[in-house]
This record gives structure tokens, C-alpha cells and sequence, in this order.
């Protein structure tokens, strides 16, 4: 995705102030082998552009006084109750340096699986996003996960899908059995019967 920011020469919160009631959001990018630099964008297009997933996700190309640089989003403060958008981080990024990321999981074919299908199961998702670790170019705007071989009682750990060439995950501290992605959940209704015998056996000790 790109996007354009314009040089901001002042700061200070009364610059800011006045930015936001241009229609502009101050921000900031930071990182590489520039200096940190301050910059403006239009409120507007900035506020559809967070709500694409992409924007947080991938390496954006970022116009900025007739050049355009690699960046990635890294930090946006949201007025607690207005849609106002009251800064913006951005981080420069090397081709050659590798860079971490949270990508978003995205889970598909839950609905033909035996579990959901046959055993009317709920499938539980343990985790929606993955932080990895991977060159710029390799960085995908998702991962997706196929769940139509689900069975009743199963797990989805992190060894148990295929990533990306290039991807690694960020463990920190866990296996990648350890992991759980996604459980399956047994039906209500199901759990209780099981419960029932054993409940009756008790009754009559």
C-alpha cells in the first residue's frame, strides 16, 4: 500500500493542535540510517487507511518529499471517543535487515470439517495474529490457516501449519507444539450426557 506524508518543521502540543484542526496528523518516522523526521498526513486518508488490515500488516510505501521509503506501521494513538486519529508512528525498513511483525491469521474451511459438520463441534480460536520474523519481502499481509480436516477433540498447534518461505515465528519462551492455534470444542448438549452416567453412578453409592 502507499501512502503520502508531507515534512512538519514545528512541534510541540499546541503545533499538533493546530495540525488537527488543519485536518492533518502529526506523526513521526524513525529508524534506518535517517534521522527521526516529522511529517503530517491528511486526517482523512488516514483514517480509511487504518482500517484496512494491510495498512498494519505489510510494508507500506511511504511518498515523502518527492521520495518514496519503505515503512511500517508501528504505533497509532485514536482519541478514546472521537474518530480522530491523534498520531502516527512509522519505522523505515531495510531490505536486507530482517524486521518482526504481528500478521493476521486467517482461518479457513472450518465449516466442511468432520467436526463441524458431523459432530456440530465449535471451533475455538486461540489465536487471531502471529508475531514472525522475516526479511521485508518476504512479509505476507496474512497467513492461512486450513482447517477443513478438523476432527471432534483436536487442536491446531503452530507445528501443525506450513509457513511462508522465508517466515519464522517468535516463540518467546514456547514450543511450537506448545502453541495452540485453534481447538475444537465439544457441543453443550454432548458434555452433559457424558456427565450424566457418571453423576447417576454417584447416586447410588
Amino acid at each position: 500500500m502507499k501512502f503520502v506524508a508531507f515534512e512538519r518543521s514545528k512541534q510541540g502540543t499546541g503545533a499538533s493542535r493546530r495540525l488537527r484542526n488543519a485536518g492533518k496528523v502529526p506523526g513521526i518516522v524513525y529508524g534506518g540510517e535517517g534521522e527521526p523526521q516529522l511529517i503530517e498526513l491528511d486526517h482523512n486518508a488516514l483514517w480509511h487507511a487504518i482500517k484496512k488490515e494491510a495498512f498494519h500488516s505489510s510494508v507500506l510505501d511511504m511518498e515523502l518529499g518527492g521520495k518514496t521509503a519503505k515503512v511500517l506501521l508501528r504505533d497509532v494513538q485514536v482519541h478514546p471517543y472521537k474518530q480522530l486519529v491523534l498520531h502516527v508512528d512509522f519505522q523505515r525498513v531495510s531490505a536486507k535487515q530482517k524486521i518482526h511483525m504481528k500478521v493476521p491469521l486467517h482461518y479457513r474451511g472450518e465449516e466442511e470439517s468432520n467436526a463441524v459438520k458431523l459432530d456440530k463441534c465449535l471451533i475455538n480460536h486461540i489465536l487471531n495474529e502471529l508475531e514472525i520474523s522475516c526479511l521485508p519481502a518476504d512479509l505476507p499481509e496474512a497467513i492461512e490457516v486450513d482447517l477443513s480436516k478438523l476432527e471432534k477433540g483436536a487442536t491446531v498447534t503452530l507445528k501443525d501449519i506450513a509457513l511462508p518461505k522465508g517466515v519464522e515465528p517468535v516463540l518467546r519462551g514456547h514450543s511450537a507444539e506448545d502453541t495452540v492455534l485453534v481447538s475444537v470444542v465439544t457441543p453443550a448438549a454432548e458434555a452433559a450426557e457424558g456427565e450424566a452416567p457418571a453423576a447417576a453412578e454417584g447416586d447410588k453409592k
